[in-house]
């Protein structure tokens, strides 16, 4: 009988660990549809997280711009008109090559292809009071 209560012991002793443990449940297996949307939340939490890093030097830009609009706008008035002329005397930016700076300073910009005598200017440039030519 002793052998029985022993017996009896051990196999409640070796049952009550199992009974104090609870199963996990199995995870439910997830569709494909919410492994791209957790992907998407991450990535929309990405860039959120670069927009506010970046939102400081933005609107530091911004300010900048703000500042420097009438100095722009006054820089376009004066040389609109010339950038104008300067179009006007040049039909094909591909008809010239690279500008040269000359030791003196001068830069010349040297035409690939020559110029058409009928397309050629009626009238000579005239010398300023140093003797430069204006172009």
């Amino acid at each position: 009988m002793q052998t029985m209560k022993k017996l009896a012991l051990v196999l409640i002793l070796a049952a009550t660990p199992a009974l104090a443990q609870e199963a996990e449940p199995a995870p439910a297996p997830q569709a494909e549809d919410e492994g791209f949307s957790l992907m998407e939340e991450g990535m929309k939490l990405l860039f959120r997280g670069f927009m506010t890093e970046a939102q400081p030097a933005l609107d530091e830009m911004a300010q900048a711009l703000q500042e420097m609009q009438p100095a722009l706008d006054a820089l376009g008035e004066e040389i609109g008109p010339k950038i104008t002329e300067l179009f006007a005397l040049v039909d094909d930016f591909t008809n010239y090559e690279m500008p040269v700076i000359l030791p003196n300073g001068d830069i010349l910009i040297r035409r690939t292809t020559p110029l058409d005598p009928k397309a050629a200017p009626q009238t000579e440039p005239q010398p300023g009071p140093n003797g430069e030519i204006e172009l």
